[in-house]
């Protein structure tokens, strides 16, 4: 065995340990990850309509037992299709905005890319759209755990749709969806491709080092009660999340005037994040863009994160 077959072997092992141990961290500020199960996701469709380029159903299905969750399923008309889970940003429209029935057109993608022949699903976050449902009476330690999960569970009802390509499921969110994107691709590598707009920055960087944003019942409330909103005493940081990523491709949105997310602190994110896509002979499936903007995910970006998926969920 040659010495770069010999490293090339111990890349995975390394890169499986790395993650390992950024998982447990990450748990230890959201909660534990339920144990996976089983149970019937129950899809019930409540509405269909019928559009030009594609179907509409409003549907929900089981995160758990007695937990229906509200999304929209958008069916192109030719499958089986790539799909892309699409979260949505921190507004109350939830899952409508993506879907294309109200909201900034700006964020319609989940419309968008079913109308370019994905099989796209927008699922309601936890307290917002439709679904009003509290995460710390069914033992979550975070919202944003809950979150995880019912994604998780929306992959699983991606795999088991008979219109989606086996083994081609991405996930694409802005803002909170964003962030989301990447928590769940942490967790779960059946996300094969990932695109995130104005979703992060270093905790040091985020409102100059105050983390309140991240620590409400919303998000990860430990951030207050076990560190203090101390970026310093945190376990975890979106540079090793986002090197835990590789090598699946990620397609990253950082404006230059992002508000919420300042941009010096993304590039430190992707510059130290850099090497580990190098290291997995994958440094093209990273690819950031700084677009001139503010906390928005336009038109020109748009479609090169849609392009960044044919090639990588179609090619």
């Amino acid at each position: 065995m040659t010495r770069r077959e010999w490293f090339l072997a111990l890349v995975p092992a390394l890169r499986r340990r790395s993650r390992q141990q950024l998982l447990k961290n990450m748990q230890l500020v959201m909660g534990p990850l339920p144990r996976r199960s089983k149970a019937p996701l129950e899809m019930v469709v409540l509405e269909t309509a019928e559009l030009a380029s594609l179907t509409r159903m409003k549907i929900t299905f089981r995160a758990e037992p007695d937990d229906p969750v509200p999304a929209y399923l958008l069916l192109p008309r030719e499958t089986p299709a790539p799909a892309v889970l699409c979260l949505h940003q921190n507004v109350r429209l939830g899952k409508a905005e993506p879907a294309g029935l109200a909201g900034n057109a700006d964020l319609h993608y989940a419309r968008e890319l079913a109308g370019r022949g994905y099989l796209t699903l927008a699922p309601d976050y936890p307290n917002l759209g439709e679904y009003s449902i509290d995460p710390y009476q069914r033992g979550y330690a975070s919202a944003t755990m809950k979150g995880i999960w019912n994604h998780m569970r929306a992959v699983d009802l991606l795999e088991s749709l008979p219109q989606v390509a086996r083994n081609r499921i991405g996930c694409l969110g802005h803002s909170l969806g964003g962030h989301n994107t990447l928590f769940l691709a942490a967790f779960d590598r059946r996300v094969k491709a990932m695109a995130t707009s104005c979703g992060f920055t270093s905790f040091a960087k985020y409102k100059g080092g105050d983390l309140s944003g991240w620590s409400h019942k919303g998000y990860m409330p430990r951030i207050a009660d076990r560190y203090g909103k101390d970026p310093a005493r945190m376990p975890w940081d979106f540079p090793e999340l986002l090197a835990a990523l590789a090598p699946r491709p990620l397609f990253i949105n950082a404006p230059l005037g992002d508000s919420n997310f300042d941009v010096s602190g993304v590039k430190d994110c992707v510059q130290a994040a850099t090497p580990a896509y190098r290291k997995a002979w994958a440094a093209e499936r990273l690819l950031t863009l700084y677009p001139d903007c503010g906390h928005e995910f336009p038109p020109a970006i748009r479609e090169q994160a849609y392009a960044f998926f044919d090639r990588w969920l179609r090619g």
